[in-house]
C-alpha cells in the first residue's frame, strides 16, 4: 500500500505537529478536552475564520441546534441520549485533517456524520466520550457533462447531487438512494442503491476515485491510497478506514421520459397471489424496470374491524408507459396493469415523485431537493434480510398472520437481478450480488416519544424479524450495512474484538470481511476510527 510523504500535508508543520501531538496526556475533564482541542487545532489549522464557529463545545449557545439537525431518527433526540464533547463543522479540507490530528492527540474518539441518516445514530452517539466532526457545510458539486462525471463532497446531500446533474444534462442521473436528504459520504461508502439498481447496479460500481483523511491526517486520493484502500471505502464503511472528503463518481445515461406507477391490493383483492407472481418476475424482468414491493398491516376497506396486508408496488421505468404495459400485461397479469396506472415523466421529476409523491402532485419544482428538511426525524427502527428462493403461498399466509397480529411492522422489498447480478460479489466490499432475488426491509415507524413505546415498536421488528428466519438467507444470514441494524452484533474493542467483529462483519460483508479487516490493519493499526459495528484490526494488532 502506497504510503504518501508529509508533502500532502497543509504544510511542514502540520507533519510535525502530528508525529509529536499523539504523545500527549489525555484530558480528563468536558472542558479540558474543549480547551486542548481548541489549542491543538488552532495551531494547526491557522484558520482565517473564527475558530469559534467551527469548534462548537456544549456550552456554546448553537451547540444544540447544530446536534439536532442532523438527528434523523428521533429516538436519539432526546435529553437522555449521549452527547458530543465536542462537534466540529469544518469549511475546508485542513480542519477535517486538524480534526483527526487533535482528537487523535488527546485520545477522545471522534463520530463522522454527513446526513444523519444512519438508522442507529452511530455518526452521532456514543457510550464513550466522543467529538463530532459533522461534514455538513463540505457540500461542493463539481459537474464535467462533457466527460459524464462529478466530484461531490461528503456533506452534499443526494438530492443536492441529482439537482447539479439535473442542471447540467436532463439525459444524466446517478444510481443511488430514493431519499434526497441522505448524506453522500454515508450512502456511497456503504453501498449505495436506488431504484436504477437493476439497470446500473450501486453507487459504489460508478465511484473513480476518492479523497480521504486518513489516521495521520494526510489527504489521499485514489492513487496515493493505493487500491487495497479504495476498494474497502467503495462499500466498507468509510468511517472505519478514515474521514472521506469526496467521491468522483461516473455519471449514467437516462432517457428524456421515464415512467412510474403505483398499484396497491389488499388480501381480499388477491395481494397473497401477487406477492407470489412479484417474486417470480421483479427480480427477472427487463432491468430498466424496477418494482418495489411494499407490505403493511392496515385496517381493512372491506371488513370494518377487520385488520388486512396492503401489498402495494411501486415501480420507475426506463422508458415509456407503452412499453412498460406492454411488459407488464405479459410477465405480470396479477398486477393488472392499465396505461392510466402509469405517469411519464422526466427523470428528475420521478425523483421528486418518489421522494414526495404529493410534493410531485402539487407541482414542487426540482428545487425541492435542495431542502435539507432539518431536526425533521421521527421515531422508526429498521432491519434487514436477503431472500434467495421464493416464499411460498403458504408461507405468505402465515407472515401475514404474525404481521396482523403484532401489528404495525412493515416490509419493503427490493428486487435484484439485472446488472446486480453480472458483478462479482468481490469487485466492492459490498457482496450481495447474484444468487438474491430481493433484499428485504423490515420497516416501523412510531409517534408516540416515551422510551416504552420505543421498547414495544423495537420488540415488533425484532419478532418478526426471528419469524423470518426459515425464508432468509443463511450462513450468513446477510444484513444491509446501510440499514445500520446494532442487534446483529457490536464491538466494545477489547480482548475479543476480532471475534466480535466476525458476528456482524461476516453479516454485511460475508466473504469480504476478513480483507476488510486486513485493510483496517495496514491503514489504521491503533483502531483510531471505529464504531459499534466498525471493521476491526487483526488479533494483537491495537
Amino acid at each position: 500500500m502506497a504510503k504518501p510523504s508529509c508533502l500532502l500535508y497543509l504544510s511542514a508543520t502540520f507533519c510535525l505537529l502530528s508525529v509529536v501531538s499523539v504523545s500527549l496526556a489525555a484530558p480528563t475533564t468536558e472542558s479540558s478536552v474543549y480547551s486542548a482541542f481548541l489549542q491543538c487545532f488552532t495551531r494547526l489549522t491557522n484558520s482565517s475564520t473564527q475558530v469559534s464557529n467551527i469548534v462548537i463545545p456544549r456550552t456554546n449557545p448553537s451547540f444544540p441546534t447544530v446536534l439536532q439537525d442532523y438527528i434523523r431518527n428521533s429516538r436519539f433526540n432526546t435529553t437522555s441520549a449521549p452527547k458530543p464533547l465536542i462537534i466540529v463543522t469544518p469549511l475546508q479540507k485542513s480542519h477535517v485533517q486538524g480534526s483527526v490530528i487533535c482528537a487523535k492527540s488527546i485520545r477522545v474518539q471522534i463520530k463522522i456524520r454527513s446526513g444523519g441518516h444512519d438508522y442507529e445514530g452511530v455518526s452521532y452517539v456514543s457510550d464513550e466520550p466522543f467529538i463530532i466532526l459533522d461534514m455538513f457545510n463540505l457540500r461542493s458539486i463539481s459537474v464535467d457533462i462533457e466527460n459524464e462525471v462529478a466530484v461531490v463532497q461528503a456533506g452534499a446531500t443526494l438530492g443536492e447531487l441529482y439537482y447539479r446533474i439535473w442542471e447540467k444534462s436532463k439525459v444524466h442521473g446517478f444510481p443511488a438512494g430514493v431519499c434526497p436528504t441522505v448524506g453522500v459520504g454515508g450512502h456511497l461508502s456503504g453501498g449505495g442503491y436506488g431504484n436504477m439498481l437493476r439497470k446500473y447496479g450501486l453507487s459504489v460500481d460508478y465511484v473513480i476515485d476518492a479523497e480521504i483523511v486518513d489516521v495521520n491526517g494526510r489527504i489521499l486520493n485514489r492513487k496515493s491510497m493505493g487500491e487495497d484502500l479504495f476498494w474497502a471505502i467503495r462499500g466498507g464503511g468509510g468511517a472505519s478506514f478514515g474521514v472521506i472528503l469526496s467521491y468522483t463518481v461516473k455519471l449514467v445515461p437516462v432517457p428524456e421520459t421515464v415512467t412510474f406507477f403505483r398499484v396497491e391490493k389488499a388480501l381480499e383483492q388477491n395481494a397473497t397471489d401477487l406477492v407470489v407472481q412479484w417474486q417470480q418476475v421483479a427480480p427477472n424482468t427487463d432491468d430498466r424496470l424496477f418494482m418495489r414491493l411494499l407490505l403493511q398491516p392496515v385496517s381493512s376497506n372491506v371488513v370494518k374491524g377487520k385488520k388486512t396486508v396492503r401489498a402495494s408496488v411501486v415501480a420507475l421505468f426506463l422508458g415509456g408507459a407503452n412499453e412498460l404495459v406492454s411488459i407488464l400485461q405479459k410477465e405480470f397479469p396479477l398486477l393488472g396493469l392499465k396505461k392510466e396506472n402509469c405517469t411519464e415523466v422526466s427523470w428528475i421529476e420521478s425523483v421528486i415523485w418518489w421522494n414526495d409523491d404529493e410534493a410531485f402532485k402539487n407541482g414542487a419544482k426540482p428545487e425541492i431537493l435542495l431542502d435539507r428538511n432539518l431536526n425533521s426525524g421521527g421515531f422508526l427502527k429498521r432491519k434487514s434480510d436477503y431472500v434467495q428462493k421464493p416464499i411460498s403461498k403458504d408461507g405468505l399466509e402465515w407472515i401475514w398472520k404474525k404481521m396482523i397480529a403484532l401489528g404495525k411492522v412493515g416490509f419493503v422489498f427490493n428486487p435484484y437481478g439485472g446488472k446486480m447480478s453480472q458483478i462479482p460479489s468481490g469487485a466492492t466490499p459490498f457482496p450481495h450480488r447474484a444468487g438474491n432475488l430481493f433484499k428485504m426491509q423490515y420497516s416501523v415507524n412510531w409517534e408516540d416519544p416515551s422510551a416504552s413505546a420505543a421498547q414495544s415498536f423495537i420488540n415488533q421488528a425484532r419478532r418478526l424479524y426471528s419469524y423470518m428466519t426459515p425464508f432468509v438467507s443463511k450462513s450468513p444470514r446477510s444484513a444491509f450495512l446501510n440499514y445500520r441494524d446494532l442487534d446483529i452484533g457490536v464491538n466494545d474493542f477489547g480482548a475479543n474484538s476480532y471475534q466480535e467483529g466476525v458476528v456482524y462483519g461476516a453479516k454485511y460483508f460475508n466473504n469480504n470481511f476478513d480483507r476488510l479487516v486486513k485493510i483496517k490493519t495496514v491503514v489504521d493499526p491503533d483502531n483510531f476510527f471505529r464504531n459499534e459495528q466498525s471493521i476491526p484490526v487483526l488479533p494483537g494488532k491495537a
